[in-house]
């Protein structure tokens, strides 16, 4: 058995799993509701999805509400939920759902749903 210098540096895993979780693909559900129609909503959330790499959809939810549906890496779909409960300017996110899903591979791009 051979014995480690206690002053020599650990080696970095939590740099490798850092590595891992940005690259983990995931998937995000998110609601918004308050000022979010007639204000290019659902164009930035494509837009903003489909700068990121993302793949899903964006819907309107009658009068006051949007939903979207992304999947990609992790760090990325963080991101987009960020950007998503801004909004573009113009428009006022009063409240935001999140949910974290399993990903499922389904979506070839980021597309604009017609309104529920």
């Amino acid at each position: 058995m051979t014995q480690t210098d206690p002053l020599e540096p650990a080696p970095w895993p939590d740099r490798q799993d850092r590595q891992v979780q940005a690259s983990e693909q995931a998937r995000v559900h998110i609601w918004v509701s308050g000022r979010v129609q007639g204000v290019s909503f659902r164009a930035f959330v494509q837009q903003t999805g489909m700068m990121l790499g993302l793949t899903g959809w964006v819907r309107n939810l009658g009068y006051d509400q949007v939903e979207t549906l992304a999947e990609g890496e992790r760090a990325a779909l963080e991101e987009f939920a960020q950007a998503v409960e801004r909004g573009p300017r113009g428009s006022h996110v009063d409240a935001a759902r999140v949910e974290w899903e399993t990903p499922t591979g389904e979506f070839r791009w980021f597309d604009v749903k017609h309104s529920v």
